[in-house]
């Protein structure tokens, strides 16, 4: 399963770059000749990302940092079928 790394800042919320790289990734699936097995995990830990968190939150703990200077990152990823994220420090 792809792991996915994104990186809000203070002119892009979480919430704004996870909906930016599932159009990416949406994007370049709708191109591609063929299936790519990636790109539709991809696509999906996405979707469930946008989905079921609740950003009013993650931008919370996240701004607080940015504002101080510091970088933040999330990284989501699917373990066993379920849904994971971290927001680390950068």
């Amino acid at each position: 399963m792809p792991v996915i790394e994104l990186i809000p800042d203070l002119s892009s919320c979480i919430e704004t770059v996870a909906k930016r790289e599932y159009e990416k990734v949406n994007k370049a699936l709708l191109t591609s000749p063929t299936w790519d097995e990636e790109l539709g995990q991809r696509a999906e830990t996405l979707r469930l990302f946008l989905e079921n968190m609740d950003f009013r939150k993650l931008r919370s703990e996240s701004e607080k940092h940015l504002l101080n200077g510091k970088n933040v990152k999330f990284v989501i990823f699917l373990e066993n079928g379920q849904l994971r994220h971290e927001m680390q420090v950068i």
